[in-house]
């Protein structure tokens, strides 16, 4: 009997894994290949609300695990995805720089925002009102993560790539028989395929349809993420993620020219120089109506639990739900009301 079966090869079930390995657990991965989030995942990760200059929940907790516990993975696995750099966020008005010296005074956000404007001249980038720098800031290569990862799972024979079949799950006591193997667990991990899983998908993940680009920009040499209405973050070579749109409406995959369109209009409102649309992307982020995750146990099936609604920010997200997770399960020790399905279980009054 294996101690896990993790459904999902995003960066969720991938964190979980990584979980399940530092602590000598036994599990399997199965993934269907098919990505939906990780397709349109710029991969930026950072404690503020940029928009409004707000701070993110529990953002120390999760920069403070998330850090060393990328870094530990590519030492395993003698690669690099994790990138440690600044944003700047243009201002357009000075509104904006007050309301950034405004943040700067606040206890939960002085000490990732530059009190001082920035005027750095930027390569083909105008700004009459300066920068907001913030700290602690940078991006994953998550196709580069997800790949490489799965890679070494694939070479230890512990990942199955085939899509899930929910009827083939059998309850024991203490345990799930899974088409002829025994688990303690099952960590639903689906990103928005959730939606098919007849366990889990009553519980309010709602979906949000995100597109970037892909673009080569040889004149820029930009090497820091600049945020105005959109992102425009470098992975070498001249290129650059240029996004990202949000439709709650929309909820498949493909590509529209409205949203290419929108990330164009951006784009030449920020740069000054010529550049080449290499790749037009599109996905749905798992993001839920309260925007909190959803993570916890099945309010009947105690063998069976869900890792999901990362949104927008799962760079973080993801190590530091897995550790709540893998605690709750391995330890006993509760979980965070925020996060907790048992919210939403209250709520139907099935718990």
């Amino acid at each position: 009997m294996k101690d896990y079966l993790i459904v999902g090869g995003g960066i969720a079930g991938l964190c979980f894994a990584d979980f399940c390995l530092k602590h000598n657990k036994s599990f399997v991965l199965m993934d269907d290949q098919i990505r939906t989030s990780s397709k349109v995942a710029g991969g930026m990760f950072n404690p503020v609300v940029l928009k409004r200059f707000t701070s993110i929940w529990n953002s120390d907790e999760q920069l403070a695990l998330a850090m060393p516990f990328y870094k530990n993975i590519e030492a395993d696995l003698n690669t690099k995805f994790l990138y440690e750099i600044p944003i700047y966020r243009k201002f357009a008005s000075i509104e904006e720089q007050n309301n950034w010296f405004h943040s700067c005074d606040q206890p939960s956000l002085s000490h990732f925002l530059n009190d001082k404007i920035s005027k750095e001249s930027i390569n083909h980038i105008h700004c009459d009102y300066g920068f907001g720098e913030v700290y602690q800031t940078g991006f994953l290569d998550v196709n580069h993560f997800i790949v490489s990862y799965q890679d070494f799972l694939k070479q230890e024979n512990l990942l199955i790539t085939e899509s899930f079949d929910y009827d083939g799950i059998d309850f024991q006591n203490d345990s799930v028989n899974y088409k002829g193997n025994s688990y303690k667990n099952i960590i639903f991990a689906e990103g928005f395929s959730m939606l098919n899983n007849p366990f889990f998908n009553h519980l309010p993940l709602d979906g949000t349809k995100g597109e970037l680009l892909i673009v080569r920009i040889p004149d820029l040499k930009l090497d820091k993420i600049v945020k105005s209405g959109i992102f425009i973050i470098p992975f070498g070579d001249d290129l650059y993620k240029v996004g990202a749109t949000y439709n709650w409406q929309d909820k498949t995959d493909i590509q529209t020219v409205e949203a290419k369109n929108e990330l164009l209009e951006g784009l030449r409102d920020l740069i000054d120089c010529d550049f080449e649309v290499v790749q037009h992307l599109a996905g749905i982020r798992p993001t839920v109506k309260d925007r909190r995750p959803l993570i916890g146990t099945h309010y009947k099936h105690k063998q069976i639990h869900l890792l999901n609604g990362l949104g927008t920010r799962g760079v973080l997200l993801g190590p530091y739900l897995s550790d709540l997770l893998f605690s709750k399960i391995e330890f006993g020790i509760p979980l965070d009301q925020n996060v907790d399905i048992n919210r939403y279980y209250k709520k139907m009054q099935l718990i």
